[in-house]
């Protein structure tokens, strides 16, 4: 064939996904083919077809062509293989990939170090930031074989029987693992345990190689007597083994029973295991010391650990006062305050001052209703634009009859999956829980805070602290004209909620029972609260 001919193809593709990189080096050869076919004047046409639908040219057998493209999720507005498209089934994403192999935390030290306080929070923080996360603590498989616990006796390095239930409760534990990982698509495993022997590690080591899992270890180690002696005090409240003693009695009991742990306490050693990945926590955060952190997933974990601490304090939640638009049954906007939203402003403000609260900053929005509502406080804010509220896109400032009408297809979608539905040039309650991850973050290091923010981003919060998942998240409900007061407590958080006793509009709307693209307006409108 000469240089000049035009040259003929016959190719079949499959449908496919293309991601962005994946679209520009398509792009690129489109223009090549383009060129060596001599027709410099189709290439621009050809690169707007190829933006508006992305087809795969398939050659049937009767040698003519059909096209299978790639349309856009109405969902997530990202571009997928068409499938004779339904409307009526949900296009669902994909659980997102932090981490290329699943990976166990394995927990180290001693009993009273904070293992289990940190393991619950981590796997509340991973849980919620979207990736599945489960503990497995090992003194839970030991209370269910062992159904009624002594004395410290159990513990005891010679006391074979115990050991042989310890080691066989170790290793059921390690088998539930590897299920969450095949079976449940897990992606963290949090190993609860006292781990304190060389001989264990090594056991989840090798356990972990075999099935390549990554492992990241996180020591605990506490000489301080007075964190010490608080941390056996939580033990005593939520433990089911000291359930029906005395005080005196269980304190005494769990001291013994950690004397029987530190006979044979090896701790991480630096240089020995100077190849495995580990973080080590000294005092519950006064230092760290970190060694071959592997991955990106590996990095948040030592980032959010570095952040956490003990100190009791509370954080309060508030929407902004009744603005102009709730009144109107209209979503987003940067609307003022209503009347009503203005006496709220006063009667926050004389509340936080009732709670004598010590050394209480305030966090407000960038928009309007919020700043209006924290003036009246009458003490320095701090404005966090992550906190402002989701961004319904084209949908902003209007009604929900309105976006029946208008846009039905979308209001239905959203009904279907409310928390990974993304507005058209919006965002959706996945995209707000990454964007407020850096509030969550500031919120641990802080002490007492109070966070005037939004429905939505009030949301996100509370889920993170009351360990919601991510399909409950997006109808909690947060109504307007009440302050919650969260106090993080041992293995959880203590909520309180306060009602100020100024009347405001309903702006919580539940899912309705019909979810389908082709219901009708009364069914999608079934529970939008009243509104002028």
């Amino acid at each position: 064939m000469s240089s000049g001919s035009p040259c003929s193809l016959m190719v079949k593709v499959r449908p496919f996904h293309v991601s962005p990189v994946g679209l520009q080096q398509l792009q690129m050869s489109t223009v090549y083919f383009f060129r060596r076919q001599g027709e410099e004047q189709s290439t621009a046409q050809g690169l707007s077809a190829l933006h508006l639908t992305m087809a795969a040219v398939v050659i049937n057998a009767s040698g003519e062509r059909e096209h299978n493209g790639l349309t856009q999720t109405p969902l997530l507005k990202i571009w997928v293989p068409y499938e004779n498209c339904d409307p009526n089934r949900r296009r669902a994403s994909a659980v997102p990939q932090f981490c290329n192999s699943p990976t166990m935390i394995v927990m180290v030290g001693l009993p009273a170090r904070g293992k289990t306080y940190i393991s619950k929070k981590l796997t509340r923080y991973l849980n919620w930031i979207g990736v599945p996360t489960r503990v497995f603590n090992v003194g839970q498989y030991r209370r269910q074989a062992v159904k009624t616990y002594k004395n410290f006796e159990f513990f005891k390095p010679d006391n074979e029987e115990a050991m042989r239930i310890r080691k066989a409760c170790a290793a059921a534990a390690l088998k539930d693992v590897s299920e969450f990982f095949s079976k449940e698509q897990g992606q963290v495993a949090v190993f609860d345990a006292t781990n304190t022997t060389r001989e264990r590690r090594t056991l989840i080591l090798n356990f972990a190689k075999e099935r390549g899992y990554k492992v990241f270890f996180v020591e605990s180690i506490c000489e301080d007597p007075e964190i010490i002696a608080e941390n056996i005090k939580q033990v005593k409240f939520g433990s089911p083994d000291y359930a029906d003693c005395e005080f005196d009695e269980a304190m005494e009991d769990f001291v013994q029973r950690i004397d029987c742990y530190r006979a044979s306490y090896m701790p991480i050693d630096d240089e020995k295991d100077r190849k495995l990945s580990y973080i080590k926590i000294y005092d519950v955060g006064v230092r760290y010391l970190v060694n071959r952190v592997q991955d990106h997933l590996q990095s948040r974990i030592v980032y959010y650990l570095m952040n956490i601490h003990v100190t009791p304090r509370s954080i309060y939640l508030s929407r902004h006062g009744e603005s102009q638009l709730n009144l109107v049954g209209r979503i987003g906007g940067d609307s003022g305050l209503s009347p009503r939203g203005e006496k709220y402003a006063i009667a926050l403000a004389t509340f936080i001052r009732n709670q004598n609260i010590k050394d209480l900053k305030v966090w407000t929005s960038h928009m309007k209703r919020t700043i209006q509502t924290a003036e009246t406080l009458g003490v320095p804010y701090e404005q966090w634009k992550a906190l402002n509220e989701i961004d319904a896109g084209v949908c902003e400032e209007m009604t929900y009859e309105e976006i029946q009408e208008h846009h039905t297809e979308e209001f239905a979608l959203r009904d279907q999956d409310k928390y990974r539905y993304r507005y058209p040039k919006g965002e959706s309650y996945e995209d707000l829980v990454h964007r407020l991850e850096p509030v969550i973050m500031e919120l641990e290091r802080q002490e007492n805070v109070l966070v005037v923010c939004h429905q939505a981003v009030m949301r996100c919060l509370l889920a993170y602290f009351l360990d919601k998942p991510a399909d409950k998240l997006p109808y909690l409900r947060c109504p307007l004209h009440t302050v919650l007061k969260l106090t993080p407590i041992a293995y959880g958080c203590k909520v309180e909620s306060f009602y100020l006793n100024i009347e405001a509009v309903n702006t919580h709307r539940e899912k309705p029972g019909n979810v389908n693209v082709n219901r009708n307006p009364e069914d999608a409108l079934q529970t939008v609260p009243d509104h002028i």
